[in-house]
């Protein structure tokens, strides 16, 4: 009813038909294989409507490595092939780690790998995401989390009919939330699954409907190109697992999400949206390192099993320093209270006064970094990256020991001049190409992951040795992703009738000049002056892209 008074309140006459505009919707975190099996059972209806009814079309398409969201969205938004090889790795350039979403590392790493480049969403409006795309708006984004855009964040929360309608339905929601978990904490004594419950209030009511509102707003003023990223299946996934009950009821409200936005669409037909929904990278459901290792954080085990002080090999990890002061006090408040007080001084105390990063450790000159089910080893004196070669004369043995040990799946390294990359997994060794593929053999796309593993291990920032976990990750989660699983690599892009996005796609900067296109002053690369084509090659090309800049898609 909201949403049908804004639009028949709206000022002046509807715009003139113009160039189409976009829409992308990236359902984070969700696998092809989880998509259908969703489709199939009914749990996203809307969707399959669109499938079913109105030609819309679900298209393959497989990441690169990792498969995480900074790199699908840097090279998706830009156009890059991106030296991002991880959700938290070392950089030398920078001297130190770049953690999404800690403060400026985002907005540090799009400056330095989209410098000179014009992103898909220039002048548009993003949510959610990792990156600003060029966006003139932007809000909830890691680049500028701490620091949102004044346009984008009155764009977003200015029409007060808008603001207050979020809160008072997410009131409610949360209200209704907290009443269902009321019985356990009675039963209990204390409130069951907290930290997830946190986490559904906070993403898949407050952000989810915000962002939905907020779009619909954009979409009604035409802002001319919006990608928004919903957030709610992948936190389900990494806390419950991929298929669990929590995350298929997430794709649930996602679906509704979804029609709500192309029920805006289907009401300003004169701003000639094309929406499209994609995902970024798949989950692999896991159970974390540690509990295989009795608590003993991967980090920290390499350093005590193979990387012991120079000299004494049975030498133990250096204690921690005693605990003065503020700390001591934090340590005592540990002891005396419960709850979620308590909870709170177990978070302060691991993650601002134990050590500077929970997930990473340094030793010796070498920083390990866990990263999901993957994991980095630097050595932090060499100018630039080591090969297999310089790994084995600073360490000897070591990658083969490491993919001997359990839970550890397989562990690379650079080949010099290079060549293809090396692989160690069971205590054995090769080069990694695709009539050898190692530890993929007997894969179907066997070919894709060492394709996709070269390009990663010509990352300068992927560590001197690259670890992959054998169905575990090395932080505390039950779905993980960055690895090169067939459910994490294979995802989708469900395009509308009549788009053309490009098919065979095993990388996501392959996406970026069909999104450009958009763009009604774009110009794909074929077409630029000084490029070394031939003039009748040119002349087709800028048939092509005129035909498409007029109409790249056929509309939602």
């Amino acid at each position: 009813m909201l949403d049908r008074a804004i639009r028949r309140l709206r000022r002046g006459a509807p715009p003139q038909p113009s160039a189409r505009r976009l829409l992308i919707v990236q359902i984070d975190g969700l696998s092809r294989a989880v998509l259908e099996d969703a489709l199939e059972k009914g749990q996203m209806p809307f969707v399959k409507r669109l499938l079913e009814r109105q030609r819309y079309r679900l298209q393959p398409m497989s990441v690169a490595l990792p498969t995480s969201t900074p790199a699908f969205q840097m090279a998706a938004m830009y156009g890059v092939r991106p030296d991002i090889p991880g959700f938290h790795y070392y950089s030398r350039e920078r001297r130190g780690d770049v953690h999404f979403p800690r403060a400026g590392h985002a907005a540090w790493v799009e400056q330095r790998l989209a410098a000179g480049r014009r992103g898909i969403l220039h002048g548009g409006a993003a949510y959610g995401c990792c990156f600003t795309g060029g966006a003139a708006a932007s809000f909830f984004t890691f680049a500028t989390l701490m620091q949102p855009s004044g346009r984008g964040f009155a764009s977003a929360l200015s029409p007060y009919v808008v603001l207050g309608w979020v809160i008072a339905k997410n009131l409610a929601l949360t209200v209704y939330e907290l009443a269902r978990a009321a019985p356990g904490f009675l039963a209990r004594r204390r409130l069951p699954g907290r930290r997830w419950l946190w986490l559904k209030i906070g993403i898949s009511l407050w952000l989810r409907n915000l962002f939905t509102l907020a779009v619909a707003r954009d979409l009604y003023a035409g802002t001319p190109r919006i990608y928004v990223n919903y957030l709610d299946y992948d936190e389900a996934a990494h806390y419950h697992g991929p298929r669990s009950r929590r995350a298929l009821a997430a794709l649930r409200g996602l679906d509704r999400a979804i029609a709500q936005l192309w029920s805006i669409m289907r009401r300003v037909p004169e701003h000639r949206y094309d929406g499209f929904v994609l995902a970024d990278h798949g989950q692999s459901p896991c159970k974390p390192y540690q509990e295989l290792t009795r608590g003993r954080r991967l980090e920290r085990w390499i350093f005590d099993a193979f990387l012991p002080p120079a000299g004494d090999a049975s030498h133990p990890a250096a204690p921690e320093p005693p605990r003065t002061g503020l700390r001591r006090g934090i340590r005592e408040q540990r002891r005396d209270n419960a709850g979620l007080l308590q909870k709170f001084m177990n978070y302060l105390d691991e993650d601002f006064f134990r050590r500077a990063d929970p997930e990473a450790h340094e030793q010796g000159g070498v920083r390990v970094i866990a990263a999901g089910p993957n994991a980095f080893l630097y050595a932090l004196d060499a100018r630039a990256p080591l090969d297999a070669a310089g790994v084995e004369r600073r360490f000897p043995g070591l990658a083969e020991k490491l993919s001997r040990s359990p839970g550890i799946g397989f562990v690379l390294a650079r080949s010099g001049n290079g060549s293809a990359p090396r692989c160690y997994w069971e205590g054995k060794e090769c080069n990694l190409t695709a009539t050898a593929p190692g530890p993929f053999a007997g894969r179907e796309d066997a070919a894709l992951v060492v394709q996709a593993i070269a390009g990663l291990m010509r990352m300068p920032s992927a560590g001197d040795l690259v670890i992959y976990g054998d169905e575990v990750s090395f932080i505390s989660e039950h779905g993980t992703h960055a690895g090169a699983s067939a459910a994490e690599m294979q995802t989708f892009i469900i395009a509308p009738p009549g788009a053309r996005p490009p098919r065979g796609v095993t990388h996501p900067a392959q996406l970026y000049d069909y999104f450009m296109r958009y763009q009604p002053e774009y110009r794909p690369a074929a077409t630029r002056p000084g490029d070394a084509t031939g003039a009748a090659s040119r002349r087709r090309s800028r048939r092509g892209s005129a035909r498409a800049r007029a109409s790249p898609g056929s509309g939602a």
